[in-house]
C-alpha cells in the first residue's frame, strides 16, 4: 500500500485523463434507461467472453452471446466452457446487485462471488482452500493455505482507507487476492469481479480486461508479486480510462466512437500511426473486438498537441 492516502501509482496522463471523462460523465447523469440497459448487457457479454478466455474457456465471443442469450449448447465445445459462460455472467449480475447495495466487501461477498462463478464446477465452490496447492509455470507459490483467512482479512481491512485512491486501491485488491489465492481455482475472475465492484461503488464504470492482453496482465501481476505495482496499477487505470471513454460515448457528437480509419482522413496521420499511438496509449482510444476506437474530440485533442 501507499505510505499517503494521497500519493498515486497511476502515471499523471492517464490520471488527468480518467478524472476529465468522470467529471463529464458525472455532469452530464443521467442516461436514457435504454442506453443504460444497452451498456449494461454490453458490457456483461464482454466481460464474461474475456474473463473466461484469459483462463483458458475456448468459447469465442459470439458463441458465449449465444450460450448467455439462448441458453444452447455448441457443437464441439466441452460443457464445462458452457457452465463458465453461465456462471460468470450470473456472477456478474451479482457483482452489480452487490455495488448497488451498502454491505462493505467482506469475506462473504467474496465467498459469494466464487461460489456463484464455479457452481457446477467444484466441489468446495465459495469456501477457501484448506490445502497448499503450487501454480504451473509460477516462481512463487501461495501462501499456507491456514494463513489464508488472516491475509483474506488484512486485505480487506486495506480498502477502508477514505481517502484512498479508487482505481489503485481496485488494482490492489485484484493483485492481493490473486496473490493469496484463496481459492483452490477461480481466483483470477473473482479478482475481476472484486476490482469491478469496487470501482463501481466509487462512482466508476465497470472495466473488461481483454484476453488479447493476457500476457501483459500477467506479466504486470509477476511484478506486483516482486513488490513493484506500478504496472499492474498503470495496467488497470487504462482499463478504466478506456471504459470511461467507451460510457462517454454513449452520448454522441464529439466524443461517438469511430474507427480510426473514418477518424484519419481528418488528420495528417495515416491509420496505421494513429493505431500505434492507440496502442502505446498516447492517443486516447478504446479497442472494440479488434479494430481501435477513438473520438472527434481525442483525435482533435492528439492533433493540436502534436503542432
Amino acid at each position: 500500500m501507499r505510505d499517503s492516502d494521497t500519493d498515486t501509482l497511476i502515471d499523471t496522463a492517464i490520471s488527468e485523463r480518467m478524472a476529465d471523462k468522470k467529471r463529464r460523465i458525472d455532469s452530464a447523469r443521467p442516461l436514457s434507461a435504454a442506453v443504460l440497459k444497452k451498456l449494461a448487457e454490453d458490457l456483461r457479454l464482454r466481460h464474461t467472453y474475456h474473463s473466461n478466455a484469459i483462463e483458458g474457456n475456448t468459447l469465442t465471443l459470439q458463441e458465449t452471446k449465444l450460450v448467455l442469450e439462448s441458453g444452447v449448447t455448441v457443437s464441439g465445445k466441452p460443457l464445462r466452457d458452457h457452465l463458465e459462460a453461465v456462471n460468470g455472467a450470473e456472477a456478474f449480475d451479482l457483482m452489480e446487485k452487490l455495488a448497488r447495495g451498502r454491505k462493505p466487501i467482506d469475506h462473504i461477498v467474496v465467498q459469494q462471488l466464487h461460489e456463484t462463478l464455479t457452481r457446477g464446477l467444484l466441489e468446495d465452490a465459495g469456501k477457501y482452500r484448506t490445502l497448499n496447492i503450487r501454480i504451473a509455470g509460477a516462481r512463487k507459490s501461495p501462501p499456507d493455505f491456514a494463513k489464508v483467512p488472516k491475509l483474506m482479512e488484512e486485505l480487506i481491512a486495506s480498502l477502508r482507507r477514505p481517502k484512498a485512491e479508487a482505481v489503485e486501491t481496485a488494482a490492489i485488491l485484484h493483485h492481493g487476492l490473486v496473490s493469496i489465492h484463496p481459492f483452490v481455482d477461480g481466483n483470477g475472475r473473482v479478482a475481476r469481479l472484486l476490482a469491478n465492484l469496487y470501482l463501481i461503488r466509487r462512482g466508476y464504470p465497470p472495466v473488461v480486461l481483454r484476453t488479447e492482453d493476457r500476457a501483459r496482465y500477467y506479466r504486470c501481476l509477476r511484478r506486483g508479486d516482486r513488490g513493484d505495482l506500478k504496472p499492474f496499477v498503470n495496467f488497470l487505470a487504462r482499463a478504466v480510462d478506456e471504459s470511461l471513454t467507451y460510457h462517454l460515448s454513449a452520448f454522441g457528437g464529439k466524443d461517438e466512437l469511430l474507427p480510426l480509419n473514418v477518424l484519419a482522413g481528418e488528420t495528417p496521420y495515416s491509420q496505421e500511426y494513429l493505431s500505434l499511438r492507440a496502442r502505446q496509449g498516447k492517443l486516447d482510444a478504446a479497442k472494440l473486438g479488434r479494430v481501435w476506437h477513438s473520438s472527434k474530440r481525442a483525435v482533435t485533442d492528439y492533433v493540436k498537441k502534436q503542432s
